[in-house]
């Protein structure tokens, strides 16, 4: 009988997770700015990113992890000019069909305070599939395998203040089976137009869609549909 190693074990682990990915940097205004670091917390910097519990997906759409993977606070803030570029990076990431959507969600005060929760999350920047078949890769997850990053302008015309940035990659390669990874980051918005988004583009995180939505629940490989559309509400693009 061979019994496997520790080092074994570590790497068969250490292989499971890197099946998987999270947000781990920020570059906000051309500034960088070090994410959380999920396995090893106490050896990373202080960060403007809600602390994740560990790169696996959240599997069902009504889970509490939806709205920042676990994550309640974080120490820091990174401002950010309206119409400025918020840039999130991965270490890694391997699916290559599904959508990226990014959301904000504004802070009636503190970052402490503010849980994201209610009817207050909206779309700024989604990128589904682009081109059939579902089973290709013109998808935007599979720009974020390509190049590990995604960015996204933040409207010139909102309101300014405390936000919660999230970044959502859904993985759509197992049928009926859609996979999660949201992370959020705080920034604080100045220089804006005083603009918010009206009640047709906000929602709740989770419940933004139904498990059932044809968006969520999709098998690419059987599916015979050309287009996609990405769950939730239409990006607020004032």
């Amino acid at each position: 009988m061979i019994v496997p190693s520790l080092f074994t074990v570590a790497a068969l682990l250490a292989a499971k997770a890197a099946a998987h990915g999270a947000v781990t940097s920020y570059v906000i205004d051309g500034v960088a700015y070090p994410g959380y670091q999920g396995f090893s917390p106490a050896n990373g910097p202080p960060t403007i990113e809600r602390q994740w519990s560990d790169y696996n997906p959240v599997l069902s759409v009504s889970d509490s992890k939806m709205r920042c993977n676990g994550g309640t606070s974080a120490p820091l803030s990174a401002p950010v000019k309206a119409g400025g570029k918020v840039r999130a990076l991965w270490s890694q990431w391997t699916h290559a069909q599904g959508p990226v959507m990014v959301w904000l969600f504004k802070c009636a005060g503190d970052f402490a305070s503010c849980d994201g929760s209610g009817a207050g999350w909206f779309k700024i920047d989604q990128m589904g599939m682009t081109a059939p078949p579902l089973t290709g890769t013109s998808w935007g997850t599979a720009v974020v395998m390509a190049q590990l990053y995604w960015e996204s302008t933040i409207p010139a015309a909102i309101a300014n203040g405390n936000y919660l940035i999230r970044h959502e990659l859904l993985a759509l390669h197992q049928s009926n089976t859609p996979q999660f990874y949201p992370e959020c980051a705080q920034i604080v918005i100045s220089g804006g137009g005083g603009k918010s988004p009206d009640a047709s583009y906000l929602t709740a995180i989770p419940s933004y869609a139904s498990a059932s939505d044809p968006g969520v629940n999709i098998d690419i490989y059987s599916s015979t549909a050309t287009t996609y559309t990405c769950p939730g509400p239409a990006v607020w693009a004032p």
